[in-house]
């Protein structure tokens, strides 16, 4: 699977986070952004804790501050949804800077960009430090489905192949001469897309009859044999479980 188009998240460099087993980073991010998840949003000093852990997470990785902004890109119609909050919720209002904003809507609003903003970064770090195979291995690692493990499987596989068709539909298409203008191009894009999915279509058969002619049974094999140590969980866990204890305080305190 090496080379397909997930591999495009992967920071390729030497690190502690990075040779930890993809089934504990993967129970660590949960346990993580259940635990940002269930704190309450007036409890600013542990999204600042929260976010001091994860700073700490990206340097221990090694992974570069630009590519980790870029990434974050990735949240923007949360931010601007965000954004809006303070002027469209009700309740009592606030006066900042001349305007008017309701004080619900700000601590929504804040609410929507720390968390989010958190879990973003977390799944930067854990998509950042592991190879798509080793992900697909440690959720076999825990006992996901094995059906859903093959669709994975496959879809990363032939993500690579599929946007190298759209790829070269759109340099056939230039090549000819088209000049659609934005509103022709989005018209040709939607009519390529439906063609590309028949083709992907057809090709999923053809890949599915070739692999039931090489025994193919309806179950993949196992993509890992070894599992974690436990002195791995608990390094994989510490941060997790430190989260943890840092929500439960928040909402004892809040109480």
């Amino acid at each position: 699977m090496s080379g397909s188009a997930g591999d495009g998240l992967l920071v390729a460099v030497d690190s502690r986070i990075h040779r930890l087993p993809a089934q504990v980073k993967i129970v660590a991010l949960f346990v993580f952004v259940l635990a940002v998840v269930s704190t309450p949003a007036a409890a600013f000093w542990a999204f600042a804790l929260y976010a001091g852990m994860l700073l700490g997470c990206v340097i221990l990785a090694r992974l570069p501050a630009l590519v980790v902004l870029k990434r974050l890109a990735v949240e923007t119609p949360f931010v601007f949804f965000a954004l809006l909050l303070p002027f469209v919720a009700t309740g009592p209002r606030v006066e900042v800077l001349g305007v008017s904003l309701s004080q619900s809507g700000v601590l929504g609003s804040w609410n929507v960009l720390a968390k989010g903003t958190l879990g973003v970064v977390a799944a930067i770090v854990l998509s950042a430090s592991t190879s798509p195979r080793a992900l697909l291995a440690g959720l076999e690692r825990l006992k996901l489905p094995s059906t859903l493990i093959a669709i994975l499987s496959f879809m990363v596989r032939y993500l690579s192949v599929v946007s190298d068709d759209l790829h070269r539909m759109r340099i056939a298409r230039e090549s000819r001469g088209y000049q659609g203008g934005r509103a022709g191009h989005l018209k040709a894009v939607a009519g390529g897309v439906g063609a590309l999915f028949v083709r992907s279509f057809e090709r999923g058969e053809r890949v599915h009859l070739a692999m039931q002619s090489r025994g193919y049974t309806g179950r993949m094999p196992l993509l890992s044999h070894s599992g974690a140590a436990q002195a791995q969980w608990l390094e994989g866990l510490a941060i997790s479980l430190a989260a943890v204890v840092i929500a439960v305080t928040a909402r004892v305190v809040g109480l």
